[in-house]
């Protein structure tokens, strides 16, 4: 079967008073594919030091294959320090020229690229010239070789003060998918250099900057659902309630569970509806790869 990829960042998330746990937006999105019964890998890079042997040791244990994890003999693994505020919203201080910044293109990629049914990406792994060459070449390799394109899901994920705009913009131009979350949209907008009083009029418009194949924008509220707007459909998919313990990893979670569900031939409407019930019950454990139940998600979600 082709494997779902997430490209970039593979790191240890650090809270302050609890163990460290392994994450990344691609990691975090890659296991959620893989606990959802697909086949899906990581690509990223760690140091060799005893926490990216750490790491790896983890990616085994949550079942995934470290095969296209990279080893950096000059750069450590990354780490991000995680804060939770009052409503258990995380904030990030991410650590500079980590290992993940320097993931080379290589022989075994340009393979992976070629037989992938899907691949999520995202900003923050583009902020050092290297990583954003790779995951450029990754994403471009079928479009460049006039084959199968398969789903290219941007998740927009800012995790950087100034994001590059001419960077944005080739990522929404070379996808087929994108999503963003309520924070995300406006910031977005001001980066693209349009005006933030109509936000929903503008996320509609980000489906005209992707490619033609399968075009379709994800607009994530937390607790109140999500914005879907594909095909010439646009609806509300509602929120579902959640005893939030964390939210770190759900949007991770939402995007995976969208995508797996698409991939299995559902309609968008039941895509969205599945998505936002695993993200709500990912908000009910700490850290962004706890285990989820997928039957009972689809009791909970079609009953």
């Amino acid at each position: 079967m082709n494997p779902i990829v997430g490209i970039g960042e593979l790191l240890w998330d650090v809270y302050e008073d609890a163990p460290k746990v392994a994450g990344g937006a691609p990691f975090n999105f890659a296991f959620h594919c893989h606990q959802l019964k697909h086949v899906a890998v990581i690509v990223s890079r760690v140091g060799d030091d005893e926490l990216g042997r750490e790491l790896r040791e983890r990616v085994r244990e949550l079942g995934l294959s470290d095969e296209f994890i990279q080893t950096d003999h000059e750069h450590a693994t990354g780490t991000v320090q995680v804060k939770l505020d009052a409503a258990k919203v995380p904030t990030y201080t991410i650590t500079e020229n980590a290992a993940w910044d320097f993931i080379a293109w290589d022989g075994q990629l340009e393979a992976l690229a070629r037989k992938c049914c899907a691949v999520c990406f995202g900003t923050l792994a583009q902020r050092a010239d290297s990583g954003w060459d790779t995951v450029q070449y990754f994403i471009r390799t079928h479009a460049l070789d006039g084959e199968w394109v398969p789903r290219r899901v941007f998740d927009v994920n800012f995790r950087m003060p100034n994001p590059n705009p001419a960077m944005i913009r080739a990522n929404l131009g070379r996808c087929e998918w994108v999503k963003l979350n309520t924070d995300e949209a406006p910031r977005l907008a001001a980066i693209l250099g349009q005006p933030t009083d109509d936000l929903p009029g503008f996320v509609r418009s980000l489906v005209s900057l992707t490619t033609p194949e399968q075009r379709c924008t994800l607009w994530t509220h937390g607790p109140d659902g999500c914005d879907v707007f594909a095909f010439g459909e646009e609806f509300r998919a509602p929120g579902v309630s959640a005893k939030v313990l964390d939210t770190v990893g759900a949007g991770d979670a939402f995007t995976a569970a969208m995508l797996c569900y698409h991939l299995e031939g559902r309609t968008f409407r039941d895509c969205a509806t599945f998505a936002t019930h695993y993200a709500a019950r990912v908000c009910e454990h700490p850290g962004g790869t706890p285990n989820i139940d997928r039957a009972e998600v689809e009791r909970a979600a079609f009953a």
